[in-house]
This record gives structure tokens, C-alpha cells and sequence, in this order.
């Protein structure tokens, strides 16, 4: 009886924690990047393959397209061996060959998991389904055709602005604090209600599709760094069909990605696109936290 009633007792308790507390199952996780005109991946890609390695249930592996291999459609990850693709592309990367796209879609509208750092919001503005997955971007001739600009209005609401211009801006780098706007969201629970981050660039005037977008975090942007003097997505996620997706504006080269803010954020925010949930918890000392 005695026995029964442990049986019992665990099971009870196992219907109450997440899954992933009990899991020793890894979480597959694929960096993609390739040649860009604006940020250094060849320097930032190791770093986050490092922050990754530091959790012992992430196993990454790196996949670099390039222009002969999109070219000549040899670029075709095997999006299906991962629970989620961590998108460090950035401003002119080469078009993923339509085959690979194609498969990238599957991948997502099945429940796989993306992340989107910093720069991989600037390339392929014409690639539909991809704009759909982080919700909004810049450059690369984005404008009011992509979608309407996002932010947090005077009033404290999300406003979709339709007015014409282009899509994407940043003043000089600078430090900036993040407001926390979803505090019971898994990725930003346990994290201050505000807290800083940078010197980095803070993206503005971001737009596209913005369909599905849940605003966990923004930064003012303020007229004085030649801003919009608006409350700015920083991070975000976005449901695509049973895809998840953390998007984040941070990390802008080694040393942003390297603070704090980013480590914590990117861990928590790339468990959740892999599995819904969070178990990894906030660093004590965030966000000033030191990453070797």
C-alpha cells in the first residue's frame, strides 16, 4: 500500500512540473549564419555556440551557407534533426535556394523552434513566409509595402503604424534600459521590470507583416541617439502556425553578446522556441553577470 501510494504520489507531482525538469533529452539546436555586409559572424558565432555549450542540454551544431552554394541549390540543412535553428544571418546574405526555404517553412509550421539575433531581421525582405516568422525587420528596401512600423504607443498599447517610410534605423551605439512588458511570459519571468543593456544599436523603425507578435521588452529610443522618441520592440516572440519564435534586436557584435542581458535572455528565450517552456533560471547577478 505503502508503495502504491509513492507510485501515486510522483505521478501527481510529475503532472504539475514541466516535462523538461524531468528530461534529460537533449535540445538540438542548429546556428546558421553566412557571408553579410554589416556584422562580423565569423567573430559571433563561436561566441554563441560558447553560451550554448555553458547548458548541458543544448547540443549545437553550425551550418554557413554561401553564395555558390544558395546559388547552385547544394544549401540544404537538415532542418528535421533540430528542436530549433538559430538565425545569426544579417543584411545581404545570399537567398536560401527555394528547395531549402521551402523545407525551412516545413520546419516551422511543424512546430519547430527559430531564433532571430539582431541583424537576421535585415535580410530577405522578399522572402514571405521568413518576414512572417520575425514579425518585423529593416533595410533591404523594407517599407510601408512590408507591413506597418510596431511599437508601444504614449498610451502604454501595441500601435501598428501604416504611414509611409522606410523600415529600419539606428543612432550610434549607447547604452539603454529594456522595460519588461509581459513579466508572466516564460522567457521574462523572474527577470526586473526594467534593466540595462549595452552600449548596442537600438533598432527602430522596424516593420513587416507583424502578425502573431507577443512584445516582451522594449527600449526608448530616444531622439537624442537620433531615434524615434517611441517605446521599441527589443524582444519578442511570434507565433508561426505551430512555430516558435524569440526575436531579439541585442547582440549586436562579440562584446554585446557577451553582457548579460543578452546571455540570459538568449538562453531562456531559445529553450522556450524549442519546447514552450523555460527552465533555466535568471542569473543572480543580472544583468551584470560576467560571460568567459
Amino acid at each position: 500500500m505503502i508503495r502504491s501510494l509513492l507510485l501515486f504520489t510522483l505521478a501527481s507531482v510529475a503532472c504539475l512540473v514541466p516535462n523538461s525538469l524531468f528530461s534529460s533529452e537533449k535540445i538540438k539546436v542548429l546556428i546558421a549564419d553566412g557571408p553579410q555586409k554589416a556584422h562580423k559572424y565569423l567573430d559571433t558565432t563561436p561566441v554563441l555556440m560558447q553560451i550554448l555549450d555553458k547548458i548541458p542540454r543544448f547540443e549545437v551544431d553550425h551550418s554557413r551557407s554561401s553564395k555558390e552554394s544558395c546559388k547552385d541549390g547544394s544549401y540544404m540543412p537538415d532542418f528535421s534533426k533540430y528542436d530549433v535553428v538559430v538565425m545569426n544571418e544579417g543584411f545581404g546574405a545570399a537567398d536560401w535556394p527555394k528547395a531549402t526555404q521551402k523545407a525551412f517553412e516545413e520546419f516551422m509550421a511543424s512546430g519547430g523552434g527559430m531564433v532571430s539575433i539582431h541583424a537576421a531581421n535585415n535580410c530577405w525582405p522578399n522572402w514571405k513566409e521568413y518576414n512572417k516568422m520575425t514579425g518585423i525587420g529593416g533595410w533591404g528596401g523594407r517599407n510601408e509595402k512590408s507591413g506597418p512600423y510596431l511599437y508601444i504607443n504614449s498610451e502604454g498599447k501595441v500601435f501598428r503604424d501604416t504611414s509611409k517610410g522606410k523600415g529600419g534605423a539606428h543612432g550610434p551605439q549607447h547604452e539603454f534600459e529594456l522595460i519588461v512588458r509581459e513579466k508572466d511570459h516564460p522567457i521574462m519571468k523572474g527577470l526586473p521590470p526594467t534593466f540595462n543593456h549595452g552600449p548596442d544599436e537600438l533598432y527602430d523603425r522596424l516593420r513587416g507583416p507583424a502578425e502573431n507578435v507577443t512584445i516582451l521588452a522594449t527600449a526608448f529610443s530616444s531622439k537624442e541617439k537620433r531615434g524615434t522618441g517611441r517605446h521599441e520592440p527589443a524582444l519578442m516572440t511570434i507565433s508561426y502556425s505551430k512555430g516558435r519564435v524569440f526575436h531579439t534586436i541585442l547582440g549586436h557584435h562579440v562584446k554585446q553578446t557577451k553582457e548579460g542581458s543578452f546571455v540570459t535572455t538568449f538562453l531562456r528565450g531559445t529553450e522556450w522556441a524549442a519546447t514552450g517552456v523555460v527552465t533555466i533560471p535568471v542569473h543572480k547577478d543580472f544583468p551584470n553577470q560576467k560571460f568567459e
